[in-house]
């Protein structure tokens, strides 16, 4: 062995003279997986109405898409099952909600959250469990902004008219909400806290694959409480959604999800008196100048694409690069998704756990081919998949144009389209050339281009330099095909109220 001036150890080859680094040791993390041993999880789940759990007629297996075990029974509800959810909402809202005095109304939502915050670790797990995403954003981000948000908007219950000084304000009745399967427990608390805190009453459905966290909340608002009919329950599928929003007792609906859905809704509810808010689909544009700290950029790209899968409606999916800086830009992503761990979501290392459903895995697989047929370059990580479950694995399309169907359809999965731009004006070109409009994220160090940047962009939110950032205090929401109405902070409030 010989030691260098540096101090790094170099060792003689075959005798030559000549030294050689030795080889950088290969690292492997040990698999540090979150126990399972504290969570409480019934084998069959049925509809909380009106305070109390009732059967129905039909249930539906609730599997985990890492390993496609089964973990519950889940109740399916008929329209018969929705119609006493709203009808008991409607009762609950007209004798005792709607009359309670904000502080008292106050007094339960703090409570609800305070019960969370004990069950912060269960939720998480289920919620990894149920969904696939990695249990360090369960723990890092879902729970905790979900129980945020009920805080945040329990403090706004006492006080709406300094919310909205100078005007009538008074609740709409009862709220019709449906969410996705992406976040479960965080959408859930997004639409239940305003409407309560607003004084309205709630019927919400989850999405057909992942119930189980908020069958948990509904355990936690059993357990704080809450009088009975105040919130109400369900699971199943469009059909069950279907008979919420054609409800003549339902005064609002409240939908995430995707585009599709949403415009039949829309119809559905034409002519009605419904007020609606709608948070579908989107394409965001990722944009990144050639004066932008790249290294900060890149962690901003694999966030903001590869965070929960690509399962995120404002997931930075396209990303626009100056062409300057295009090839450091890809080398820096190709080395830093060779770093990405994939594999079992309890795993406190996992980075990129597993879709949500074989439903949507074969759309992802479908539009990835659609990519490849259509010319694009494609880079993918190498790596060994489970064998059971649902897996992708994270990937960028290169030479990708504006009319290449990665670019203008939603994927919603861990996979990126990467295009380029030489002018800030070509930049806002491109990005708004699309039927979405929910958000888009912009990396410089110049702040008037940040400020020329936003004017420009047709996007609901833009982030700078940074990406996928929430705070209950902060609205959110998009335009044009990626809905309308905001949810988070006062204009979350004003959805839920009529103002006159």
């Amino acid at each position: 062995m010989h030691t260098t001036k540096s101090g790094i150890k170099e060792a003689k080859v075959n005798g030559t003279g000549r030294f050689q680094t030795p080889p950088v040791p290969k690292w492997e993390y040990e698999k540090t997986s979150e126990s399972k041993d504290h969570i409480l999880l019934k084998e069959k789940y049925d509809l909380f109405i009106n305070g109390k759990w009732q059967k129905t007629k039909k249930y539906f297996d609730t599997i985990n898409p890492s390993n496609e075990e089964k973990i519950a029974e889940t109740a399916y509800a008929s329209q018969e099952d929705v119609n006493k959810a709203v009808v008991s909402a409607e009762k609950a809202y007209d004798k005792v909600w709607s009359k309670m005095p904000g502080k008292e109304r106050a007094k339960y939502i703090f409570r609800i959250a305070r019960i969370m915050q004990e069950k912060t670790r269960e939720l998480a797990v289920i919620e990894t469990m149920n969904g696939g995403k990695p249990i360090k954003e369960s723990k890092g981000l879902d729970i905790p902004l979900s129980i945020a948000h009920f805080f945040y908007y329990a403090g706004w219950a006492d006080k709406l008219k300094y919310a909205f000084p100078a005007n009538k304000i008074e609740p709409i009745g009862v709220a019709g909400q449906i969410i996705p399967w992406n976040f479960p427990l965080l959408m859930a608390s997004w639409k239940i806290a305003p409407a309560l805190a607003c004084g309205n009453t709630v019927v919400i459905k989850s999405a057909e694959t992942t119930p189980l966290t908020l069958y948990k909340l509904a355990e936690i608002i059993e357990e704080a409480g809450l009088p009975e009919g105040v919130v109400n329950i369900i699971s199943g599928d469009g059909e069950t959604g279907s008979f919420i929003v054609n409800h003549p007792k339902v005064k609002k609906i409240a939908f995430t999800g995707s585009t599709e859905v949403g415009k039949l809704i829309i119809r559905s509810i034409a002519g009605t008196d419904k007020k609606v808010t709608l948070e579908l689909g989107g394409k965001a544009a990722n944009i990144i100048f050639e004066d932008a700290p790249i290294d900060q950029a890149i962690e901003g790209i694999v966030n903001g694409i590869y965070f929960n899968q690509g399962h995120v409606c404002c997931a930075g999916s396209r990303l626009f690069v100056q062409e300057s800086i295009e090839e450091i830009v890809i080398k820096k992503l190709k080395n830093r998704i060779k770093t990405l761990r994939i594999g079992d979501p309890l795993d406190k290392n996992t980075d990129i756990g597993a879709i949500n459903s074989k439903i949507q895995l074969n759309k992802i697989r479908r539009l990835v081919q659609t990519g490849i047929d259509e010319g694009c370059g494609i880079f993918q990580k190498i790596c060994e998949l489970p064998q059971k479950g649902f897996w992708f694995k994270p990937t960028f399309f290169t030479d990708v144009a504006l009319s290449s169907t990665v670019a203008q359809e939603e994927i919603f999965g861990p996979v990126l389209s990467i295009l380029t731009f030489r002018t800030p004006k070509e930049a806002i070109e491109k990005a708004n050339n699309t039927p979405y409009g929910l958000s888009a994220g912009i990396w410089t160090d110049k702040g008037s281009k940040i400020f020329k940047m936003v004017s420009g962009l047709k996007s609901g939110v833009i982030w700078s330099n940074t990406y996928n950032k929430f705070n209950p205090a902060s609205p959110f929401g998009g335009y044009k095909e990626s809905g309308f109405g905001r949810e988070g902070g006062l204009h979350g409030l004003k959805e839920y109220l009529k103002i006159n």
